[in-house]
């Protein structure tokens, strides 16, 4: 079965990279306001709106879901045209126009996106 994790995940970042945690809803917000994620070799992407809601595309698919800001960690569940990709927490870095989510509060695949 195809796993969502490895689709959304992305290459090993350079050593050089210098990405900083945004710690709070606010900062999280000021940072996506206006602007989407975007991971052009996978054809991903996705809007984080203020009032919680998640939109997108993925590969020519639509992308749905809901988010909310708990202990310092971005926290989602999405539906990829009808496949569920469960609520998770991830920790979320910047470095520029770069933005990292860590699944699993920072423990576990990450995917980068730009910001556009």
């Amino acid at each position: 079965m195809f796993r969502l994790a490895a689709f959304f995940s992305v290459l090993a970042q350079p050593v050089f990279a210098d990405f900083s945690p945004v710690r709070d809803r606010d900062s999280f917000l000021d940072l996506l306001a206006d602007r989407q994620l975007r991971h052009g070799v996978l054809g991903i992407t996705i809007a984080v709106l203020p009032d919680g809601e998640i939109t997108g595309r993925a590969v020519k698919w639509d992308l749905t879901g809901s988010w909310s800001w708990q202990d310092g960690y971005f926290c989602r569940e999405m539906d990829w045209s009808g496949i569920e990709i469960p609520f998770n927490c991830q920790l979320v870095e910047v470095d520029g126009n770069r933005v990292r989510f860590t699944v699993d509060k920072g423990a576990g695949e990450s995917a980068t996106f730009m910001l556009r």
